[in-house]
C-alpha cells in the first residue's frame, strides 16, 4: 500500500450528527440540525459545540447522538448572563472544558464566558461586552478584542485573541487576565512571550506542557511552552496552499481547528477541506482525511469530503470534527495504528 493508500484503510469518516440543513432542530444524530457549528470539545462522555451562526452552545451525548441546546436562543444574539436559554452569545467560537464547566470564547462580545454544565447557568468570566481592546486585568477590567481559541492547563484558561494577535492567560478563580505571549502586532517571529508574534491566531489546544496552536493566517501551527513562553513554530511553511512534509515543508490553508492525544496533533485545515495530522516528535504532517473539493461525503480517508472542517477533539480512537458549512458534525474512526 503506498501512504495514501494506508490512510485510505486506517481512517473512516461518518455523520455523527446533523441533518446538512441550516437549523437549530434538538434531535438524535442526522435528526438535529446546526447553523455553522465552529468550536467542538468534550469531557469524555459528551462532546459540546459552539453553534456560531445560531448563538448557543449545543450537547451531544456520544453514545446515542443526542443533541440538546444549553445555553442561548437559537437565532438571537446578546450579552445577557442567565440560565439555559435566558442567556445570549454573540457569535462564539471557542469553547474548553474542565468537566464540570465550560468556558466560551464569546467571539463578538469580546468575553470569555462560563457555564456550569449541571445548570446551565451563565456568567461572564472575564472581559467586557461591547468594549473591545487589549488591556490586561482582573475580570471586566480586561479587554479582548474577538476572542477565538481557548483552552485549560489546570486552573488557568489560555485564550487566542484573535485581533490582538496575543496569547492571553486568565487565573480562573480571580478572572485575572495577562498577555502570555505575542507583541500585538501581526508577524510570525520566534520568541520568548511578547518577543513573539502571531497572525490572527485561532484554535488552541494543550498536551499539558505545551500550547499547540493554528496561526491561521501566517498558515502555521505555533507551539508554546507554557513553563517558558518559548514561542516556536511546528509546522507549516508560511504561505498559503498544500503540502504533505515535515516542519516548514507542509503546507496548510487558513487552518481554524486544532486537538492533540500528547503524541499527534490533529488540524482541521480548514481552505484545503482536510483533516491533517502532526507527529509532536518529528513534526512530519501528514493527510488524514478529506480531499481537494468540497463536500460532505461519508468514506474512507481521503475518499470522505468536508467543506471547511473547523473545530476538532478526540475521544478514544475517534475524532470529532465541526463542519462549519456541511452543518454536521463528522466522526473519524481511526482505524490501526497512525
Amino acid at each position: 500500500l503506498s501512504a495514501g493508500d494506508q490512510d485510505i484503510e486506517s481512517v473512516e469518516v461518518t455523520t455523527f450528527a446533523g441533518s446538512g440543513n441550516s437549523g437549530s432542530v434538538n434531535g438524535t444524530g442526522t435528526s438535529a440540525s446546526f447553523n455553522k457549528p465552529h468550536g467542538i470539545t468534550t469531557d469524555g462522555t459528551n462532546l459540546y459545540v459552539v453553534e456560531r451562526d445560531n448563538h448557543v452552545i449545543r450537547k451531544i451525548v456520544i453514545s446515542t447522538g443526542a443533541v440538546t441546546t444549553i445555553a442561548g436562543s437559537a437565532g438571537t444574539y446578546g450579552s445577557t448572563n442567565g440560565t439555559g436559554t435566558s442567556a445570549r452569545f454573540y457569535y462564539p467560537r471557542g469553547i474548553t472544558t474542565d468537566g464540570t464547566n465550560l468556558y466560551i470564547a464569546d467571539s463578538n462580545n469580546h468575553v470569555i464566558r462560563k457555564i456550569v454544565i449541571s445548570t446551565g447557568a451563565v456568567t461572564t468570566l472575564a472581559g467586557s461586552a461591547g468594549s473591545y481592546g487589549s488591556t490586561d486585568g482582573t475580570g471586566t477590567s480586561a479587554r479582548f478584542k474577538y476572542p477565538s481559541g481557548i483552552t485549560i492547563v489546570g486552573t488557568n484558561l489560555y485564550v487566542s485573541d484573535q485581533s490582538n494577535n496575543t496569547i492571553r492567560k486568565i487565573v480562573i478563580a480571580t478572572g485575572e487576565v495577562t498577555t502570555f505571549a505575542g507583541s500585538g502586532s501581526w508577524g510570525s517571529a520566534n520568541g520568548t512571550g511578547t518577543a513573539a508574534s502571531f497572525n490572527s491566531p485561532q484554535d488552541i489546544t494543550t498536551d499539558g506542557t505545551n500550547l499547540y496552536l493554528v496561526d491561521r493566517s501566517n498558515t502555521k501551527i505555533r507551539k508554546i511552552v507554557i513553563a517558558t513562553g518559548v514561542v516556536t513554530t511546528l509546522a507549516g511553511s508560511g504561505s498559503h496552499g498544500f503540502a504533505d512534509g515535515t516542519g516548514s515543508a507542509a503546507k496548510f490553508n487558513y487552518p481554524y481547528g486544532i486537538t492533540t492525544d500528547g503524541t499527534n496533533i490533529y488540524v482541521g485545515d480548514s481552505d484545503n477541506n482536510r483533516i491533517r495530522k502532526i507527529v509532536i516528535e518529528t513534526g512530519v504532517v501528514t493527510t488524514l482525511a478529506g480531499s481537494a473539493s468540497s463536500g460532505s461525503t461519508d468514506g474512507p480517508g481521503t475518499l470522505a469530503k468536508f467543506y471547511e472542517p473547523l473545530g476538532i477533539t478526540k475521544v478514544g480512537s475517534n475524532l470529532y470534527v465541526a463542519g462549519y458549512n456541511s452543518k454536521k458534525i463528522r466522526k473519524i474512526a481511526l482505524r490501526g495504528t497512525l
